[in-house]
């Protein structure tokens, strides 16, 4: 396994110059992304189940155990990114690793890089040793890949990338310049997997206080049409799904996993926490079944900005 990169300089890029304060980092803060993220291990297992997935689940049928839509929402975006052509995938936010853990089990997968933010979830994943799984502390801002990759997935992250101060045409830019970045990172027949919980039935100052003060600190969510924007000229969306009620669902097979284990919940993380996360687990599930967010899947290919119509029949390499 390769060794750890750490966020230590400031970003540079499209949408730097956006950010003025010294100090100031591109996207969520790692300081930010600790505050929610950094709990002892053994107390996500307790809410998330055995899968260790802190994202949406994907149910066939709304009865069927989490484990198993949790792992059907990972195909799915397996296959979005086409992983089983891919020698090399990169995650970005790999959270506690279950895609890792699926890539690591294709022996055709070469090399597989995960991204995050949380030194407590690097130190977890690499305990797990996982084959050709190489686990970085890193921003995606300051990334610079060893070789291209053939698939990028991405899961819960987008979420961090803006802050709540920032006008939408700075969001669009943050965006897009995540985008681009991936797109200079995949092969020419790459592709991009994309999730991420976005603004819906809502205004973006309507926004919870708790949710912004005590759960996601220094972090924003974009709207469908920023998201939109920023792949133009970019990425071309090949499928697109919205599955806001499987996530209520998972919000709500997190709470009940939470209530089963509260005695020993409390034992890891202490009272303040549990309340905490109860209370954040009913709010978002109730913001879900009212439209009020939205669960945001997409399939993306890259555009070729190197391609044209050469004579009225024929589409070649520009200057052919």
């Amino acid at each position: 396994m390769g060794s750890p990169a750490r966020v230590d300089e400031a970003p540079t890029g499209t949408a730097a110059a956006l950010r003025e304060r010294e100090g100031d980092k591109y996207g969520g803060s790692q300081e930010g992304i600790q505050a929610h993220y950094d709990h002892d291990a053994r107390f996500w297992e307790l809410v998330l189940g055995p899968t260790m997935t802190y994202s949406c689940a994907l149910f066939e049928d709304p009865d069927e155990p989490l484990e198993r839509a949790q792992i059907r929402k990972i195909d799915w975006h397996l296959a979005s990114a086409n992983v089983a052509n891919a020698r090399t995938v990169l995650d970005v936010g790999c959270g506690w690793g279950s895609v890792l853990r699926h890539t690591s089990a294709r022996p055709s997968v070469e090399r597989t890089v995960g991204l995050t933010l949380s030194p407590l979830q690097a130190d977890y994943l690499r305990s797990l040793n996982l084959p050709r799984v190489e686990v970085r502390v890193e921003n995606w801002a300051t990334h610079e890949p060893a070789r291209p990759y053939d698939s990028i997935i991405s899961v819960g992250a987008l979420e961090h990338f803006a802050k709540r101060e920032e006008t939408p045409e700075e969001k669009v830019a943050v965006y897009a310049d995540f985008l681009a970045r991936c797109h200079k990172w995949l092969t020419p027949s790459g592709r991009l997997s994309l999730q991420t919980i976005a603004f819906g039935d809502m205004r973006r100052e309507d926004a919870s206080d708790f949710m912004n003060r005590e759960i996601f600190p220094d972090s924003d969510l974009p709207f469908l049409g920023e998201i939109v924007a920023a792949a133009e000229g970019l990425f071309e969306i090949v499928a697109f799904r919205n599955d806001r009620l499987h996530y209520a669902r998972t919000y709500d097979r997190w709470a009940t996993n939470l209530r089963r284990h509260r005695e020993e919940a409390v034992k890891l993380v202490g009272e303040e926490t549990v309340a905490r996360t109860e209370r954040y687990f009913k709010l978002t599930s109730m913001g879900f079944r009212l439209g009020k967010q939205h669960l945001l899947r997409f399939m993306l290919r890259p555009i070729s900005p190197h391609w044209s119509v050469n004579g009225a029949d024929h589409w070649g390499p520009r200057g052919s």
